[in-house]
């Protein structure tokens, strides 16, 4: 009987990562690269000297570029939506009426937005 050779694929579940961009970030980038492509167009038409439009193009770039590069490397793949679904959670939750304990296991429970003044 022969034996059989079976590849391995290891790059199973792993996050997409380009040049250093991983996940999300590179959505960002392209939508950041496609709104300095309209402002480029914008500016142009509106008859802004083309070699100003191309510097103003060239410094939002590195700047967009320098920005989305330094949330992939502080925050990774899934830090950032983390955070900002940490921020959401609110630190204390307020009840001025027991009427939540007295109900037991039903379902169906009425609450006052007194809590969120």
């Amino acid at each position: 009987m022969s034996n059989s050779v079976y590849q391995i694929n290891k790059g199973i579940n792993k996050s997409i990562e380009f040049k250093g961009l991983k996940a999300q970030y590179i959505w960002y980038f392209g939508g950041g690269v496609i709104a300095l492509l309209i402002l480029f167009a914008i500016m142009y038409i509106i008859g802004i000297n083309s070699f100003i439009c191309i510097g103003i193009i060239l410094i939002a770039g590195t700047v967009l570029t320098m920005k989305i590069y330094a949330l992939s490397n502080t925050y990774g793949e899934y830090g950032m939506m983390k955070k900002l679904a940490r921020q959401r959670v609110p630190k204390v939750i307020k009840s001025t009426s027991r009427l939540v304990f007295r109900l037991g296991n039903t379902t169906e429970v009425k609450v006052s937005d007194t809590w969120n003044k």
